[in-house]
């Protein structure tokens, strides 16, 4: 990975976990890992307590060449880890559609039904999939951390 890209990965999740970190509220932060067909990309997504749901603020570097324009990603929070996956536990796909970041990769954010006491104290991973125009293939994976390490 380029130094670059992990700066502005940096700066990205920074921005993102201190916009959701504001006020007494929960938050933590998800490293999502690229998987063999988006190589080299990164990611990262931000968790936040809303309540009785917590929202999620994704970024990503980029998507495999040659994805259909305008970008269409699908989010999973799936039970299990990303070694060892199990069912879709929430899927986030009311709206699937993506914003170009100022800073090249993709924006986009998702809510799920769950609080995030309960997602950091279950044992879930967060899965990022392309639209079935493009494979439906996962592009990126990350594990949600456990309660001990949430800010």
């Amino acid at each position: 990975m380029k130094f670059t890209h992990a700066v502005v990965a940096l700066l990205v999740t920074t921005s993102l976990f201190g916009c959701a970190s504001s006020g007494s509220k929960q938050s933590t932060s998800v490293t999502l890992n690229a998987s063999r067909q988006n190589a080299g990309q990164i990611g990262n997504v931000a968790l936040s307590d809303w309540g009785k749901e917590t929202g999620l603020s994704f970024f990503v570097s980029g998507v495999p060449t040659g994805t259909a324009l305008p970008v269409r990603l699908y989010s999973f929070i799936n039970k299990g880890s990303c070694e060892k996956p199990g069912p879709v536990a929430y899927a986030m796909n009311d709206k699937v559609n993506t914003e170009r970041s100022p800073i090249r990769g993709w924006t986009f954010s998702r809510s799920a039904p769950i609080t995030l006491s309960q997602l950091v104290a279950g044992d879930y991973s967060i899965v990022v999939r392309s639209a079935a125009t493009d494979g439906n293939v996962d592009l990126f994976c990350g594990d949600v951390p456990h309660e001990g390490t949430m800010k």
